[in-house]
């Protein structure tokens, strides 16, 4: 595998279903990881969970949304292991107000959930790469890497919000990999993932009934993706493990779907 070990590395959202995955992956490899989660609890029963495996974790309560909390945790993380190598904003998400229901149109949008939806994922990955980029700058080396979706490049029904904060995403990862390698020099790089559908926690109840059977809207995802099921969380952690890795020293600037074809199948 792609050489991670001893590389410090934040994780905001790192108590959630993928965020963790990730975490789990690069201790296994050798990383030293900070997972960042606003539910303190959650930190702390992943932490103390991943700890089976490797004792170079530590995690904390923060809100990315707030930079006094981004900087007081940058703070312990330099206090304990004196450096920052890599940068991955997991943290993100929906909320109801912010999508359309079927028995609904756009005029039913609630703007102030829609603008909850885009400060969390667009400012809630702005804001980690401003506080936790100024050091992988400073140490000359290092990189970020964002999670985009599906739902960027394409009109997904339904999640208009969280469409249009991830669209932000993809041009956000772009314009900043631009602007530190001009700036910074080539050895900062900033990508992202672009994950296709996977069931989680938040939109388990849109896709699969009780029994376990997809909904009607499952089925269509699933007739328009060439691999025939969904995604597992652990199906994105060697996307992510490449992209930190100095195996991917001349990547920069990129968007890589993990969809099992979804974004390349035209429906025919």
């Amino acid at each position: 595998m792609f050489n991670v070990s001893n590389k410090v590395i934040v994780i905001t959202g790192g108590a959630g279903v993928l965020g963790s995955s990730i975490a789990k992956n690069l201790l296994e490899q050798g990383g030293k990881i900070v997972i960042l989660s606003r539910n303190s609890e959650r930190v702390e029963n992943k932490v103390n969970e991943l700890k089976k495996i490797s004792d170079t974790i530590i995690g904390f309560s923060c809100d990315v949304l707030n930079q006094q909390d981004l900087e007081k945790v940058k703070k312990q993380i330099l206090d304990k292991w004196h450096k920052i190598d890599v940068l991955i904003n997991a943290a993100g998400g929906n909320m109801s107000g912010a999508t359309i229901s079927p028995e609904n149109n756009f005029f039913d949008l609630k703007i102030e959930d829609f603008r909850k939806v885009s400060q969390l994922n667009l400012d809630g990955t702005v804001l980690p790469s401003m506080v936790f980029g100024q050091e992988i700058i400073k140490q000359g080396k290092g990189s970020i890497v964002n999670i985009s979706s599906m739902a960027a490049t394409q009109a997904i029904t339904r999640v208009v919000g969280y469409s249009a904060s991830k669209a932000a995403i993809d041009n956000f990862t772009k314009w900043l990999a631009t602007e530190f390698a001009l700036k910074f020099g080539d050895k900062i790089r900033v990508n992202a993932i672009a994950p296709g559908f996977f069931i989680g926690e938040q939109n388990r109840s849109l896709l699969t009934n009780k029994d376990g059977s997809f909904t009607a809207r499952g089925n269509t995802i699933i007739a328009n993706t060439p691999m025939k099921r969904f995604g597992e969380a652990e199906e994105l952690n060697g996307a992510v493990q490449w992209l930190i890795s100095d195996s991917a020293s001349f990547v920069t600037g990129v968007v890589i779907p993990i969809d099992g074809g979804f974004s390349a199948f035209s429906g025919v």
